[in-house]
């Protein structure tokens, strides 16, 4: 069963989240996981939650997913990533 990352971002480092996402692409991909959706333009149709960016990724499995997060490979962009914005993470199965 697949399972998504849902990632409300606020940017605080533009150069430095530019870089992180330059990099994070290719071992997105190499789990197996593909961009859903990538900060295109988003309509609040109820609630009050003050969304900036939003990101969707798509792995094969929630287990895909959590090796990925945690890879060893991931550790230096997170290390990377999260002075350079703040997140709100969720990672969901799919139906």
């Amino acid at each position: 069963m697949s399972a998504y990352i849902i990632a409300d971002t606020h940017i605080t480092n533009p150069q430095i989240y530019d870089e992180y996402k330059r990099q994070v692409a290719p071992l997105i991909a190499k789990f197996g996981g593909r961009f859903l959706v990538r900060g295109g333009h988003h309509e609040l149709l109820e609630g009050s939650l003050p969304v900036q960016r939003l990101v969707v990724i798509e792995f094969p499995s929630m287990q895909v997913l959590k090796d990925w997060y945690h890879s060893p490979e991931y550790a230096p962009l997170l290390a990377m990533r999260q002075p350079a914005a703040t997140d709100h993470l969720i990672a969901v199965e799919g139906c």
